[in-house]
C-alpha cells in the first residue's frame, strides 16, 4: 500500500505540472472544483450565521430584505449542499476515480468548463433566492435558469466519469468507481424529475402529487449523491490510510446495489401525516429500516479494514476528518428509520429535532469527508505539500464542535417542542422557551464558520504558498 501522501516529504519525487493552458492539465478540474468546495463552505455557513441570528434577534435585519430569514434561510441550505458539499465531494472524485482506473480523466477541459456552469448556477440561484424568486420546496429552490445550469453541468460530468470508465486500463472496477459513476448518472436523471423541470414557471406540481415528487427528490439528492460520492471518497481512503487491503470487496458491492434498491423509496417518511397513499408511507417506512443494511456494509467494510490500525486515522488530519465522518454516518443512520415511525414523528417532525438531524448528515457525515478527502487529493493535484497541518487541526475541532453543540441543542430543543404540542400547547406559547437553545445553536454556529474560514485560508495558501514537492 502506497505511504500516507498528506503531508509529502522532501524527498518524495513528485510528478511536474505539464506545460500548456491550465484547464488542459492533469488534474486541474479537481483543484477548480476543491477550491470552489472551500470558499462555498465559508458563503454558506455565513449565510448560516444570518439564518442563526434572526431566530435569537429577529428584528436584527429589519428593512433588508434581502436578508430576511425566508430568504438567508434557503441560501444558507443550497449554498452548503451544492456549493460546498457537492462541489467538494465531486472534486475528490475527479481526482480518485482515474486513480483506480489507471488512466487519465477523458477530458480536463469538460471538467473545468462542468465547474463553470456548476458555480454559474449556484451564484444565480443565490442570487435569486436573496432577490425573492424561489420554487418554494426544500433543497429544490433554485429558480429554472439556475437548474438548467446545475444540469448541464452534471452531464458533463456524468459524460466525463463514463468516458473515462470506457478507456479505462485497469479491467477490475474498485467499488469506489462504481458509486462515483452512479452517483452522478442518478442524479442526471433524479434532479429534473425533482425539480418539475417541465414547468419552468414554478418548478412545481399540485397538491399532494407535488409532495411525493418533492420528498422523492429532497431524500434522493442525499441517498443517491451525496452519499454515494462520499462513501466512494471513504472506500479509497480507508485501505490507504490503514495500509491493508479492503476487508471485504464483496461487501461493497453488495452495498452499492442496495443502497439503490432501498434509498430510492423512503422519501415518503416525511409524509407520514399527509394524506397519501398508505401503502406508500408502509414501503418509506421499511425501506428506512432496511436502508441499515447498506450503511452497515459500509461501515463494516471500512472499521474492519482499519481494525488495530486506528492510530494512523487519529494521528493524520485528513484521516480523523475522515473517520469522524463515518461515526456520523453510523449516528445518522440510526436516528433516521427512528423518525420514520408515526409514533416517533408525533414528538420529532416540524421542529428542530429534524434541523439538528439535518445538520449532522450533511455536514457531519458528507462535509467531513468532504474535507477528509480534500486536505487527502490537495497534494497530489496541486504538486503542494499542503500548506498547514496545525490549521487543518483547529478547524477539525472548530467544526466538530459546533457541530456536537448543534445535534446536542436542537435535539434537547426539538423534543421540548414536540412533548408541549402533543400536550396541547400553541406554537406561539413554546416560542420564548426557544431563546436559549437558539443562542447556544448560534454560538456553535460562529465556531462552525470559523473553521470554514480557516478552511478556505489553508486551501488558497497551499496553493499560493505551500511548499513544492521536490521533483
Amino acid at each position: 500500500m502506497l505511504r500516507d501522501p498528506l503531508f509529502v516529504p522532501k524527498h518524495t519525487k513528485g510528478r511536474p505540472m505539464p506545460e500548456g493552458r491550465f484547464w488542459e492539465k492533469e488534474y486541474s478540474s479537481a483543484r477548480v472544483w476543491l477550491a470552489g468546495g472551500a470558499v462555498w463552505m465559508a458563503i454558506g455557513t455565513l449565510a448560516g450565521l444570518g439564518s442563526a441570528i434572526h431566530l435569537v434577534a429577529p428584528d436584527f435585519f429589519a428593512n433588508i430584505p434581502w436578508l430576511e430569514f425566508g430568504r438567508i434561510r434557503q441560501v444558507h441550505v443550497n449554498t452548503v449542499l451544492f456549493g460546498f458539499v457537492v462541489q467538494m465531494l465531486i472534486g475528490c472524485a475527479l481526482y480518485i476515480m482515474p486513480r483506480v482506473l489507471a488512466t487519465k480523466l477523458f477530458s480536463e477541459p469538460l471538467a473545468n468548463l462542468a465547474a463553470l456552469f456548476f458555480n454559474a448556477g449556484v451564484v444565480l440561484g443565490d442570487i435569486g433566492l436573496m432577490a425573492g424568486y424561489t420554487q418554494g420546496r426544500e433543497y429544490a429552490e433554485y429558480i429554472f435558469p439556475a437548474d438548467v445550469l446545475l444540469v448541464i453541468a452534471l452531464v458533463m460530468v456524468a459524460v466525463n466519469m463514463v468516458m473515462t470508465l470506457v478507456r479505462r486500463n485497469e479491467q477490475l472496477l474498485y467499488v469506489s468507481s462504481w458509486y462515483f459513476a452512479g452517483a452522478i448518472v442518478w442524479t442526471v436523471f433524479m434532479y429534473p424529475l425533482g425539480n418539475v423541470m417541465w414547468h419552468p414557471a414554478t418548478g412545481a406540481e399540485t397538491g399532494i402529487t407535488d409532495a411525493i415528487f418533492l420528498w422523492f427528490y429532497g431524500h434522493n439528492v442525499f441517498g443517491l449523491l451525496v452519499t454515494p460520492l462520499a462513501v466512494g471518497i471513504a472506500y479509497y481512503m480507508f485501505p490507504r490510510i490503514a495500509g491493508a487491503p479492503l476487508y471485504s470487496q464483496a461487501l461493497s458491492i453488495i452495498g452499492f446495489w442496495s443502497l439503490l434498491l432501498f434509498y430510492t423509496h423512503i422519501g415518503a417518511h416525511h409524509l407520514i401525516q399527509a394524506p397519501i397513499p398508505t401503502w406508500l408511507k408502509t414501503v418509506s417506512i421499511i425501506d428506512s429500516f432496511a436502508m441499515m443494511l447498506p450503511v452497515a456494509t459500509v461501515l463494516v467494510n471500512q472499521w474492519y479494514t482499519a481494525r488495530g490500525r486506528f492510530g494512523r486515522f487519529l494521528t493524520n488530519p485528513s484521516a480523523k476528518l475522515m473517520l469522524v465522518g463515518t461515526i456520523w454516518y453510523a449516528i445518522v443512520c440510526i436516528q433516521g428509520p427512528l423518525q420514520s415511525l408515526a409514533v416517533v414523528q408525533r414528538v420529532t417532525h416540524f421542529n428542530n429535532w429534524v434541523v439538528g438531524h439535518a445538520h449532522i448528515a450533511v455536514l457531519g457525515f458528507t462535509g467531513f469527508i468532504a474535507l477528509g478527502g480534500m486536505y487527502y487529493v490537495l497534494p497530489y493535484v496541486t504538486g503542494r505539500r499542503v500548506y498547514s497541518e496545525k490549521l487543518i487541526n483547529i478547524q477539525y475541532w472548530l467544526i466538530l464542535l459546533g457541530l456536537l453543540d448543534f445535534f446536542i441543542v436542537l435535539t434537547i430543543a426539538g423534543l421540548i417542542q414536540g412533548q408541549d404540542w402533543l400536550n396541547g400547547a400553541t406554537v406561539y406559547r413554546t416560542v420564548p422557551q426557544m431563546k436559549p437553545y437558539m443562542t447556544l445553536r448560534l454560538a456553535g454556529g460562529l465556531m462552525i464558520i470559523t473553521g470554514a474560514f480557516v478552511g478556505v485560508y489553508n486551501v488558497l495558501m497551499t496553493f499560493r504558498k505551500g511548499e513544492p514537492i521536490n521533483p
